[in-house]
């Protein structure tokens, strides 16, 4: 395992600077990198979940890790007990699917245990669920993936009494846990699609991706009337113009978001993998893997606006050729902040282990963060990322004015 290191620095939203700390590891068994990476810290903490994907590399985790630091700073409330931590990340360069990676992801957090005790709080991300990175983390001697925070709380068991209340949640057969993100994903469309004047009741839209992120959002999307056109799994498109069943599709996915195609209705249609790409549609969600929109895909794009679900799903050149075309891309680190923004609200109290609670808190804060954006956009005619890297940018300011600059 090697690490390199650079000086200290405050909480901040753009990307001059170098990280933290950064570590590579390599399975002594199949020869499989792993990565960390811390890009700020505040207070000595950073949040940030963990990734398993077969091609991930130190460039992507580095780049996820910049992703969190702006997120932590975009929620800020000077109201909430819940101060913005810093940001970090993880990823594994494994397929999920691979019958070695519960291994291989033991064996990984074995060897950056020291990291993940002390300074990275980790979640589930792309390609891995909480339960088995929980039980990963017993097998090594954690109880949970976030000890670095419980150690700075006066009541840190009160603190697990909530989480542990919060991931029992349970709505239609779906961990609370893994529906927040998503929720919070639609109600990032929803308030777009309302700027935008499109009424939720007469809105289309494409989901590519079908575990937590992208399922969650089909789900509350079509609770408040959108029709859902298509999905995309691992495996291949499914399209409906008329709108999905989206509750039995999400009742025949599999741990991995793979939909079984024999749940299908009789007016669902299969296509290939990429063809989400260019269904016509006004919400196009890209929910799952990072880097799938290039220039090449943002030119078959019929989409009134993209809302990124999923971490970096837009490359630059491909952002400004949409923008050139007049479709607005919500970005990220804005759009599926609330799982980490939940977790953190549920471990300092500023929410009560409930739905009714969580869903409250979601909607306020993304309804909030969406108006500011889109109005700075608007007066400024900078893209909603400029205005919302804007955003953070303060927030982060205020942040360190609060708790000072720490590393």
């Amino acid at each position: 395992m090697s690490t390199a290191t650079s000086t200290p620095a405050p909480l901040a939203a753009t990307t001059t600077r170098g990280s933290l700390l950064e570590i590579t590891w390599t399975d002594p068994v199949t020869g499989r990198r792993g990565y960390v990476v811390i890009d700020t810290l505040v207070r000595g903490l950073a949040s940030g979940g963990l990734r398993l994907r077969q091609g991930c590399t130190l460039e992507e985790v580095r780049g996820l890790a910049q992703g969190m630091t702006r997120k932590e700073a975009l929620v800020y409330d000077p109201d909430d007990v819940y101060v913005p931590l810093g940001g970090g990340k993880g990823g594994i360069d494994v397929d999920p699917a691979d019958p070695q990676a519960p291994e291989v992801l033991r064996r990984f957090l074995a060897a950056v245990l020291p990291v993940v005790r002390e300074q990275w709080n980790t979640g589930e991300d792309f390609g891995l669920r909480q339960e088995t990175l929980d039980k990963a983390a017993a097998e090594v001697g954690l109880a949970s993936t976030v000890e670095a925070v419980f150690a700075t709380l006066d009541d840190a068991d009160a603190a697990r009494q909530r989480l542990a209340q919060a991931f029992s949640v349970t709505i239609g057969g779906i961990s609370l846990g893994d529906l927040v993100g998503g929720y919070g994903v639609a109600q990032a469309c929803l308030a777009t699609a309302e700027r935008l004047g499109i009424p939720a009741t007469s809105a289309t839209a494409v989901v590519q991706g079908f575990g937590s992120i992208g399922g969650a959002a089909s789900r509350y999307l079509v609770e408040n009337g959108v029709r859902v056109v298509a999905v995309a799994d691992r495996v291949g498109l499914i399209r409906n113009d008329a709108g999905l069943d989206v509750e039995t599709l999400l009742a025949a996915r599999d741990g991995l978001g793979v939909i079984d195609r024999s749940a299908l209705g009789p007016d669902d249609v299969t296509g290939d993998r990429d063809d989400w790409l260019a269904v016509a549609c006004d919400l196009l969600v890209p929910a799952a893997m990072s880097y799938v929109i290039d220039e090449a895909a943002a030119s078959r794009i019929q989409a009134r606006v993209v809302v990124e679900g999923a971490n970096m799903p837009t490359l630059p050149d491909a952002e400004a050729t949409l923008a050139a075309r007049g479709i607005a891309v919500v970005p990220d680190f804005l759009a599926n902040v609330m799982t980490n923004a939940w977790w953190w609200w549920i471990v300092f109290g500023d929410i009560e282990p409930t739905a009714e609670s969580s869903y409250a808190k979601i909607d306020a804060v993304m309804r909030r963060l969406v108006e500011t954006v889109a109005a700075d956009s608007t007066a400024s005619g900078r893209t909603l990322r400029e205005s919302a890297l804007a955003l953070s940018a303060t927030n982060a300011a205020a942040v360190t004015e609060r708790v000072g600059i720490t590393g």
